[in-house]
């Protein structure tokens, strides 16, 4: 019992390195001010997603009822067009915060280009000392896309639960568990996901757009391609 628990644990790591769970967070990623910032934006969404596992798992076990294949397709269709309007707020972000060129001209004739990218508010340059960092408030979106990827994916692991256990006090310390893995996993990779935005806004500004279109036509493409999947295999 005690190696399924772990496995558990284990499984939840990996579960959170799932691509659209990926997708989703990265789109919360590309908003964060700091490193810091990051790894609170992905625990909280391991954590929204601990709590419906937990909350559709215990229902389960204690109906002894499995979830309806029907609401099941549902609610992976809704998880794809929830991807579709996070890819294209990540680009309508990048379309109002692009970045900008312009010409210097110095007293001595000599001339550069300087670059800069304004943030939403469009008055002030990106890493500009004056900037003053504020209480970052709780992330609320993160913890819905959580547990919108728990609803989802909450059918297959407590088809796995039921198999491996036998009580309601196992199967849940089996998802707690599951959901630990999860938010230890998406944390991580949230620093993986951060460290290259961080250092290309600071050193090479249009690699850094160019990251950010990434995120938000993959996060796009993604989505429209899990709705169409679904659709395509008939009415749910």
């Amino acid at each position: 019992m005690i190696e399924i628990l772990l496995l558990g644990f284990f499984l939840g790591i990996r579960h959170a390195m799932e691509s659209d769970h990926i997708a989703a967070v990265a789109t919360l990623v590309s908003r964060s001010p700091s490193m810091r910032e990051s790894i609170r934006l992905g625990s909280i969404w391991g954590l929204g997603h601990t709590t419906t596992l937990l909350i559709f798992g215990s229902s389960v076990i204690l109906l002894d009822q499995i979830i309806p294949e029907r609401l099941a397709m549902m609610l992976e269709f809704a998880v794809g067009a929830m991807l579709v309007l996070l890819g294209i707020d990540v680009l309508r972000r990048l379309i109002k915060t692009g970045i900008h060129f312009h010409l210097h001209r110095h007293a001595d004739g000599s001339r550069h280009w300087h670059a800069h990218m304004h943030h939403e508010d469009g008055s002030k340059h990106a890493g500009d000392s004056h900037a003053h960092i504020h209480p970052a408030p709780f992330p609320l979106r993160a913890l819905l896309i959580g547990m919108m990827h728990g609803m989802a994916g909450s059918a297959a692991l407590i088809a796995l639960t039921l198999q491996s256990v036998h009580s309601l006090a196992t199967g849940m310390i089996y998802i707690a568990l599951f959901g630990l893995g999860s938010i230890a996993g998406m944390a991580a990779l949230s620093v993986a996901i951060m460290f290259p935005l961080r250092h290309s806004a600071r050193r090479f500004g249009p690699l850094h757009q160019y990251l950010q279109l990434a995120i938000g036509s993959i996060t796009l493409l993604l989505g429209a391609n899990i709705m169409f999947e679904i659709a395509s295999n008939g009415p749910f």
